[in-house]
């Protein structure tokens, strides 16, 4: 059994193994195509305007706005969060070498 298998795999390798490539290489594409807009750092043109909508956020949570999000627009806020608070956690355990604590 393990030689038909290692048989079959010698000869149908190459064709299994070019497949893989020609399936993923638009994908890869793609995805490098994304990942250098959207995980760059921001500009200096950026930074002020994060800065006003933080603010234009807490005056929100000051006046009660947020009570009149909808369900879709809390969620996708809930989501956003998520996702900025999962970077953070992935950046410290990068920084740290490790999920618990730090050398010392």
């Amino acid at each position: 059994m393990a030689q038909k298998l290692v048989q079959t795999l010698s000869t149908r390798g190459p064709q299994l193994l070019s497949a893989a490539v020609a399936y993923s290489k638009p994908r890869l594409a793609t995805f490098w195509y994304y990942a250098k807009v959207e995980l760059a750092p921001p500009t200096p043109a950026e930074i002020p305007r994060a800065i006003d909508s933080m603010k234009a956020l807490i005056r929100g949570f000051q006046t009660g706005r947020l009570a009149q999000l909808t369900v879709r627009e809390a969620v996708r806020n809930g989501l956003v969060a998520t996702e900025v608070l999962m970077w953070f956690y992935i950046g410290e355990i990068i920084g740290k070498r490790g999920i618990i604590g730090y050398s010392v």
